[in-house]
């Protein structure tokens, strides 16, 4: 019964571009403290996706952009994850997780 009112409150819309998101995080092994962005809407009954990683001050990004078929969210996040993970490079990420937040505070106060 407390199913049918959850139900009528997930917009399907944001379903499938969370689970794009969540698809283009997992594949860069994202989490709270690193700087990755992703963004999924639909426009034009497409699923549209931009996403960036960028070092903790700024100094270098890498982004991405793809759009698909909505039945393939969670693909084109996914894909988008492994080939900004493949322009950046494995020492990218390693410099990224290395940089403490005390760095990067030091660096903007300068």
């Amino acid at each position: 019964r407390s199913l049918k009112y959850i139900d009528a409150l997930n917009c399907m819309d944001t379903h499938v571009c969370v689970n794009c998101e969540r698809a283009f995080l997992e594949a860069l092994d994202g989490n709270c403290k690193t700087p990755i962005a992703g963004q999924a809407r639909i426009i034009d009954g497409k699923i549209v996706f931009r996403g960036l990683i960028a070092m903790p001050d700024g100094s270098l990004k890498y982004e991405t952009e793809a759009t698909g078929e909505i039945a393939d969210a969670v693909e084109i996040g996914r894909k988008a994850g492994e080939e900004l993970k493949a322009q950046a490079g494995e020492k990218f990420f390693e410099m990224m997780v290395e940089m403490s937040p005390q760095q990067v505070l030091g660096q903007i106060t300068k």
